[in-house]
């Protein structure tokens, strides 16, 4: 059994766990954490890395379950998101490929931060054509006996990752950054993103 966040558009390290994973099991009754891949992801924009940070409403006295939080839609974050996709990865080979697939996560209003990560990774699996059986945790185990890969959602641990290199559009001005999110490892490889998730090394 291997454990893991769902996160928004999950890096490329957590989806090396999911190709190798024989039983996986994500991690849903954890207490929501802030500066974590919970409501966050990184691309390659043409300044170098580039967060894409889903808005959402926390209280910050009362302890609350990652599955409790709401996003919130004040803002145009959908509209940013998908613009900087788009401007970050329009010259990237397979950016046009899968775009009507992803573009419908944009264009309607979403409510539950745990719901709509959940929808990303499933377009992306549909990308990928990547068939992942899982279930879902009941209870929170600080302590577990399974192969843990919680950590990863802990973006202050990021320099500790460590992933092999593949072409990337900017890679010419800022050379390879690592561990973005799985959607740079699409838009650049395409259908061979599959191929090197599974020959990645579980090294992290």
């Amino acid at each position: 059994m291997t454990l893991l966040y769902p996160t928004y558009f999950p890096n490329v390290a957590s989806y090396i766990v999911m190709t190798h994973a024989d039983s996986l099991i994500f991690e849903v009754q954890d207490s929501y954490q802030k500066q974590t891949y919970r409501n966050r992801c990184y691309i390659y924009g043409a300044n170098g890395k580039l967060g894409l940070h889903i808005p959402v409403h926390h209280k910050q006295k009362n302890r609350q379950k990652t599955s409790e939080i709401l996003i919130d839609n004040s803002s145009r974050w959908q509209s940013v998101h998908w613009k900087s996709l788009k401007s970050a990865y329009k010259a990237s080979p397979f950016f046009e490929y899968y775009q009507d697939e992803l573009v419908s996560l944009f264009d309607t209003k979403k409510n539950s931060l745990l719901a709509f990560n959940f929808e990303c990774i499933k377009v992306i699996n549909s990308c990928l054509d990547f068939d992942v059986n899982y279930s879902m945790s009941s209870e929170f185990k600080k302590e577990t006996q399974h192969k843990e890969y919680r950590y990863l959602v802990n973006a202050r641990k990021e320099s500790e990752i460590k992933i092999n290199p593949y072409m990337q559009v900017f890679n010419d001005k800022h050379g390879f950054i690592n561990n973005l999110s799985i959607l740079d490892l699409l838009f650049n490889e395409g259908p061979n993103a599959k191929s090197y998730l599974k020959t990645q090394n579980l090294t992290f």
